[in-house]
C-alpha cells in the first residue's frame, strides 16, 4: 500500500468520463484542508505538452533540453523526456514532501484502488472487485461484498477512509512549521 518512501500511493481509476477528476478535485480539497500535503499523478496514455508552444520552456525542450525547469516564486515546473513510463516509485522521488500521492489513472500500478462507476456511463467495473480498496459509483445494483461503497458526492467520507488508513495526524506544529 505503500511504496518504498514509505508514501501512500491510492489511485483513483474507472471509465472515461466517469468521474474521477472530479472525484481527485474533492478528495485533495477535503485532504489538504485537513493539513495534509497532498500530491497528484495524471497518467496519460498518449503523449501531452504542458508548456506553451512558443513559450522559453518549451522552446528549450525542442531544442533538444533532456529536462527543462520553469521557476517562479510560488511554482516550480519540469518536462523531462523519458525512454520508457515512470514507475510510480520514481514519480515519487519528485513528490518526496507529500503526506499522500494520489493517482488518477493507473488501473493496473499500485496497490491500493478507488473506481469511480457511474450508472450513466457503465454498470460494469473496469477492475476485479477484489482490487479495490473502495467504490464510488451512483449505481446500487453493483455487487460487491466487504468493500466500502460510497456516492460520488462522498468525498468527505472517502476522504475519512483514507485519512484513518493511511494517513498519520500531523501536529500542529508539522502543520505550520515544518514544510
Amino acid at each position: 500500500m505503500r511504496a518504498g518512501t514509505g508514501i501512500p500511493v491510492v489511485s483513483i481509476v474507472g471509465k472515461s468520463d466517469s468521474g474521477k477528476t472530479t472525484l481527485m478535485e474533492r478528495l485533495i480539497r477535503t485532504l489538504s484542508g485537513r493539513g495534509y500535503r497532498v500530491g497528484s499523478v495524471k497518467h496519460h496514455v498518449h503523449d501531452f505538452d504542458i508548456d506553451v508552444p512558443g513559450k522559453d520552456s518549451w522552446r528549450h525542450a525542442k531544442a533538444g533540453a533532456a529536462v527543462s525547469l520553469v521557476s517562479s516564486p510560488s511554482k516550480l515546473g519540469m518536462t523531462r523526456t523519458m525512454d520508457h513510463e515512470a514507475t510510480l516509485e520514481e514519480l515519487l522521488a519528485f513528490a518526496h514532501d507529500v503526506d499522500i500521492l494520489l493517482t488518477e489513472g493507473y488501473r493496473r500500478a499500485g496497490d491500493v484502488r478507488i473506481e469511480v462507476s457511474r450508472r450513466a456511463r457503465s454498470t460494469e467495473l473496469v477492475c476485479d472487485p477484489s482490487e479495490l480498496f473502495a467504490l464510488v459509483t451512483d449505481n446500487e445494483d453493483i455487487a460487491v461484498s466487504d468493500l466500502p461503497v460510497f456516492d460520488l458526492d462522498d468525498a468527505e467520507g472517502l476522504a475519512d477512509l483514507v485519512d484513518h488508513t493511511f494517513l498519520t495526524p500531523r501536529s500542529e506544529s508539522e502543520a505550520t512549521h515544518g514544510d
